[in-house]
C-alpha cells in the first residue's frame, strides 16, 4: 500500500480535494481518496502539484515514429501526406527499424503518464510492441481508397489486418474525407452496423480539404495527381467535407473526429442535427507542426458533445507527451481551466475507448494510474510544468 498527498488532488469526477491523499494497493488500484491524515495507515509521501488520474491519448500514429524530423514542419497537409506516402514508398526501413521507433515512442508515452492509446495503423507491424506494452492499446485499422473499385478489396485487407491485433482491442475505420470513396464509406458503415467497431476519422485538418469538396478545387487535386488517380467522377458536393460524409457513419459506434482544425459553427451545429454518437479530438501541436494553426476550440465547447485530446505521431510532432497538449490549448485558450482540461485529459477518452470502467478517474476500485503535475503557476500550466507518472 501506497499513500500520496499533494497541494491538490483531481479525481475528475468530482472537485478538487486540497491536500488530497490518494491510496492505492501494489496493483495501482485506488483504496482511497480523502484529505483526512487520520484515516491513513502507514506513511504518506508528501509531493509538491497536482495528482491527477493517468492520460489518454486517443489519437496517436505508433507506426511512423521513425519518421521523427524527417518532414519539415509547416509544408502544409497535402505536402506532408505526400511526403508520408513517398517514404513508405521509396525510403529504406526495414521492420525492425520501424518496430525499434515504435518501442521507443512507446516508452515516451508511458513516461509521459499515458495509459491508454487509440492508435491508428495501416500495417500490423505495430502488434507485436503493443502486446508486449505496459500501456492499453485500442488500434484502428484504416482503410483507405478514393477509387471507388478498390472499395471491397481494400476492406478485405483492413479485416485480415484487424485480425492480426487480436486479442487486443481493434476496430476498422475510414482515414479520411478525402481518403475514403463513398462506397468504402458503406462498407465500414455495414460493418460497424452489426458489432462493436470504434469509428477514428481525420477531419478538416485543413481549408483544401473543403474547398476540395465543396468545389472540387485547391491543392488535393494536385495530391491525387502525384497518386495517379482519376477523380472525374467526383462530382463537387457544395458543402464541407464533414457535412457531407456524416451521413454516411454509422449511428451504432462512438464516432472520433480528429484535428478539426478548419471546423466552424456551421459544420458543429450541421453534426448535431445528426443521430450520431460524436466525439471531437484536439491534437493541437500537430496542427501547429503541419498547418501552423489552430482548431477554433472555444467553438466546441458546452455544445453537448465529448472532447478528447491526441497527440498524432512523431512524424508531426517533438514529442507524445498530453501534457504538452494541454499547455498549447492553455497558452492559446487561457480561458479553459486545468479541470476542464484534465476532463479531456483522462475521463473523456476513457469513456471514448471505452475504459471508463477502470482509468479516466480516481474513484475507489479502479486502477487508473496515477500522475503527479508540477510547475503550475496558480493551476496554470506553464513551461516548466511537468508530469511524472507515480504509478
Amino acid at each position: 500500500m501506497k499513500s500520496f498527498r499533494a497541494d491538490y488532488v483531481f479525481p475528475v469526477y468530482a472537485d478538487p480535494i486540497k491536500n488530497g491523499i490518494v491510496t492505492v494497493d501494489d496493483n495501482g488500484k485506488i483504496l482511497s481518496v480523502t484529505n483526512d491524515p487520520s484515516t491513513i495507515p502507514g506513511e504518506i509521501e508528501q509531493l509538491s502539484g497536482v495528482i491527477c488520474p493517468g492520460f489518454i491519448n486517443t489519437h496517436c500514429h505508433l507506426e511512423l515514429s521513425h519518421m521523427k524530423d524527417r518532414i519539415a514542419p509547416g509544408s502544409g497537409l497535402v505536402n506532408f501526406v505526400q511526403e508520408v506516402i513517398t517514404m513508405r514508398r521509396n525510403v529504406t526501413a526495414d521492420e525492425q527499424e520501424v518496430v525499434n521507433a515504435a518501442t521507443a515512442a512507446d516508452e515516451i508515452m508511458y513516461n509521459n503518464g499515458i495509459v491508454a492509446v487509440g492508435d491508428i495503423s495501416n500495417t500490423d507491424v505495430t502488434a507485436s510492441v503493443k502486446k508486449q506494452s505496459k500501456i492499453y492499446y485500442h488500434t484502428f485499422v484504416e482503410a483507405m481508397s478514393f477509387v471507388p473499385e478498390r472499395a471491397q478489396a481494400v476492406f478485405d485487407q483492413a479485416l485480415q489486418t484487424l485480425d492480426t491485433f487480436r486479442p487486443l482491442s481493434a476496430s476498422i475505420t475510414p482515414h479520411a474525407p478525402y481518403s475514403v470513396s463513398k462506397e468504402l464509406f458503406r462498407l465500414i458503415k455495414k460493418h460497424s452496423d452489426t458489432g462493436k467497431n470504434l469509428i477514428s476519422i481525420h477531419n478538416q485538418e485543413c481549408e483544401d480539404e473543403n474547398k476540395f469538396y465543396r468545389y472540387k478545387l485547391g491543392a488535393f487535386n494536385d495530391l491525387y495527381k502525384f497518386l495517379e488517380i482519376d477523380i472525374e467522377y467526383f462530382k463537387p458536393q457544395a458543402r464541407n467535407s464533414i457535412q457531407s460524409i456524416i451521413p454516411l457513419l454509422s449511428n451504432n459506434q462512438d464516432i472520433l473526429l480528429v484535428h478539426n482544425t478548419c471546423t466552424n459553427l456551421k459544420d458543429i451545429y450541421f453534426v448535431k442535427r445528426f443521430d450520431k454518437m460524436v466525439n471531437w479530438c484536439f491534437c493541437p501541436n500537430a496542427n501547429l507542426y503541419i498547418e501552423k494553426r489552430l482548431p477554433k476550440i472555444n467553438l466546441f465547447i458546452d455544445q453537448g458533445f465529448n472532447i478528447t485530446l491526441g497527440t498524432d505521431s512523431m512524424a508531426s510532432n517533438h514529442t507524445l507527451s498530453i501534457l504538452s497538449e494541454m499547455l498549447t490549448i492553455q497558452q492559446h485558450y487561457p480561458q479553459i481551466s486545468l479541470e476542464r482540461l484534465l476532463q479531456w485529459a483522462t475521463i473523456n477518452g476513457a469513456k471514448f475507448l471505452g475504459v471508463d470502467d477502470s482509468r479516466g478517474t480516481l474513484e475507489k476500485g479502479k486502477t487508473p494510474g496515477l500522475n503527479l503535475i508540477s510547475g503550475l503557476d496558480n493551476l496554470k500550466i506553464t513551461p516548466d510544468t511537468k508530469v511524472k507518472r507515480l504509478i
